[in-house]
This record gives C-alpha cells, structure tokens and sequence, in this order.
C-alpha cells in the first residue's frame, strides 16, 4: 500500500497568490489544558486534491457529490520521461501503450521527485499536460486523470484549455501526487476527498495498491 499523500503543513507549497496552511493550537497538554485541538486554515486546493467540474463549470458537479465509482478502483500508473522541455504531448502518452480499457490514469513523472526531496518552494516549470494531450484522454474514455504536482495546467495558462477540455467531459482530475515510490503498472486507486459540501475542490488522502 502506497500513501501517496502530500502531508498538510504549514511548509507545503502552494500556488503563488494563495494564503499557506495555517495549523494554529488552540489547546495543548504541555501547556496544561486537558486536551490537545488544533485549528487548521486551508485552501481547497492545497496539497493533494481533487478538482470537481464545478471549479470552472457554473453548474458543473461540486466535491461532494463526484461519483465514487471514480475515485475508486483499477488503476494505472504511467510513468512519463524523456520529454521535450516539461508539456506532455499527445505522443508522450501514446508510446506508453498502457491498456485500452484503463479508465484511471495516474502520471508519474519528475514532478515526484520534488515531494520526495522534501521541496517546499513553488517550482514553477512542473511537467503538465498540453491542451491536445487532455483532448486526447477525453476521446480514450479516460474517467479520472492524476497528476504529480499541483496542477494538470501549466503554470500561468490564462485559457484553461486543460482544465475545460477534461472537466467539461466529467473528468476527474486529481492533483499534487507524490509518485516517486510508485513502480509503474496497473494497481488499485483509493482516492477520498473530503466531502465539502457545494465546494469546488477538496482535499483528499489518496492510496495506490499494489498486489
């Protein structure tokens, strides 16, 4: 079992203009109170998440209702090397031959290494998905799409093609993986986000099982 989770601290990165984690004590034993509790600020979007439609579509589905019969079952883990700069092409994905049937699809790619180096800056030139490349999914039935750094998109994409292509067509995307444990092949996807109600994304706690 796999624990592919990015841990919630306050040294996790986010996106540039998003408030940190913020973990504040409100109660602590060594201080002499009874219990230990705790207050934890979080954007919906940090760490590793779950993007529902509802975050670029008016009346797209929210968190809380993302069919769980996504977020659960076989899956495969891709790992994707050898690049032309850090956009994954159509033709990236397509020499990867993985099955036809596989309707979760997991990327692995160097963006792993960074939660695996304990990396707590933003690093802007993560590998993403090009716009064709998420058209493409789209058209391979692909149901839910993950993705091992904060965002599918590029950094600074101001049209959201990405986003919208998947979205649009009901796919879930899951982000911020860390992968760099993973070997490559099929497995088992348990993907739980938090059932926030009416919220455009939500943060999850996510196993790859292998047998």
């Amino acid at each position: 079992i796999y624990d592919v989770t990015i841990p919630i601290s306050e040294k996790l990165p986010v996106w540039p203009g998003e408030q940190g984690v913020q973990i504040e004590a409100m109660a602590r034993i060594a201080q002499g109170d009874r219990v230990n509790a705790s207050r934890v600020n979080i954007s919906s979007h940090a760490g590793t998440h779950v993007d529902a439609p509802y975050r670029y579509i008016q009346k797209g589905l929210t968190a809380d209702r993302l069919p769980l019969r996504l977020l659960m079952g076989p899956a495969f883990v891709a790992e994707v090397d050898g690049l032309e700069g850090n956009t994954i092409q159509v033709y990236d994905l397509a020499r990867l031959h993985f099955p036809a049937d596989t309707r979760r699809l997991l990327l692995k790619t160097s963006n792993s290494e960074l939660w695996q180096n304990g990396y707590t800056d933003f690093e802007r030139d993560f590998v993403h998905l090009a716009p064709k490349t998420a058209e493409w999914l789209v058209k391979r039935n692909i149901g839910l799409i993950g993705m091992d750094y904060l965002s599918v998109e590029a950094f600074g994409a101001r049209d959201f093609r990405v986003h919208h292509a998947l979205l649009g067509a009901g796919v879930v995307i899951l982000e911020g993986l860390n992968l760099s444990r993973v070997p490559p092949g099929p497995c088992e996807l348990v993907c739980l986000p938090l059932k926030i109600e009416g919220s455009d994304a939500a943060p999850a706690r996510v196993l790859v099982i292998r047998s």
